[in-house]
């Protein structure tokens, strides 16, 4: 199994990307936000910093008035992910907390404002479901601001979205090792496949199918990988066998040394071959938080809280 990171961290990994993006858009020039958006922005607050601001460091408070900017009708969710047309148990409650930094006023999220700054923008997330959960909710925030916003799944994306009133396109591209990976069956001495063992190669040099040819379309992009870097998803029987240049590494990396290689390789093929003005984020790995098992081993999330700061260590 991967590292567990310590359950502090998982409230600013959420919050790293929407607080990038914030930043972002706040230093974009307001000219490009039409007064007819302006007007119809339900709020005009600000990021209030001080000298000892930490958008990263505070707490979770329960608001009974902090409620979804969107409904079960949210075109952009999976069926299964659609928690409020499910009717999970408790969905009042989990949407009540509210994330309070310290010494600094956050406010909402403004989805007219926010597309109205990135007017005319791209904006792709590359990686595994993590990505792909973030870029759910995310979209249907964004719809509430423009409700002829269109699915859009062009470029190799996974999921995506186009926002005409505002000219932008959120999506997502699924990578879930970055590099791309391919299943090699054994043979056996004469040659013949047996498909019953082998393993995945990776070519550590090579990005995966899915956005090797998003160069120069998006203005921003966030980058992931994690979850599938463990002997859940690669178990012994079928490990991962890396590849450089097409040909095997010598001596064999180990699972968490072939990460950091790809990673690495990666980062090199994104300076090389993407516009320095290209805006690159990379989010981190969250803590898994799985009750009654793993993920697929009948696992749940049945909390209605935030993690306490020790509740990982306990588990």
């Amino acid at each position: 199994m991967s590292p567990k990171l310590p359950s502090h961290l998982f409230p600013w990994l959420i919050l790293l990307t929407f607080a990038s993006f914030y930043f972002f858009s706040s230093f974009l020039s307001l000219s490009t936000f039409s007064s007819s958006s302006s007007s119809s922005s339900p709020t005009s607050q600000s990021l209030s910093i001080s000298n000892t601001c930490n958008l990263f460091r505070g707490h979770w408070v329960s608001d009974p008035n902090h409620t979804p900017l969107y409904d079960q009708t949210c075109p952009f969710h999976r069926n299964a992910w659609n928690c409020l047309r499910n009717e999970r148990q408790n969905m009042t409650l989990i949407n009540s907390w509210r994330w309070v930094p310290r010494n600094c006023h956050l406010p909402r999220i403004d989805p007219v404002r926010f597309l109205g700054m990135m007017k005319n923008t791209n904006i792709g997330f590359v990686g595994d479901s993590l990505n792909e959960n973030f870029l759910a909710s995310f979209l249907c925030i964004l719809s509430v601001a423009d409700k002829g916003a269109k699915k859009w799944k062009k470029k190799g994306a996974w999921r995506g979205a186009y926002f005409p009133k505002f000219n932008v396109t959120v999506a997502y591209h699924r990578a879930v090792l970055l590099s791309r990976y391919q299943w090699q069956p054994k043979q056996s001495e004469a040659g013949v496949k047996d498909g019953s063992e082998g393993f995945y190669r990776v070519d550590v040099d090579v990005p995966a199918d899915d956005w090797a040819k998003i160069a120069g379309f998006y203005d921003v992009l966030v980058f992931n990988t994690g979850h599938w870097w463990n002997r859940d998803k690669f178990p012994k029987e079928k490990p991962l066998v890396f590849y450089k240049a097409g040909q095997p590494i010598v001596p064999p990396l180990g699972m968490l040394d072939g990460l950091k290689v790809v990673l690495t390789n990666m980062v090199a093929y994104i300076q090389k071959e993407f516009p320095g003005n290209t805006l690159k984020f990379w989010r981190l790995q969250s803590p898994r938080h799985f009750y009654g098992g793993d993920w697929n081993q009948n696992g749940s999330c049945l909390f209605n809280k935030p993690l306490e700061e020790d509740e990982e260590q306990r588990s």
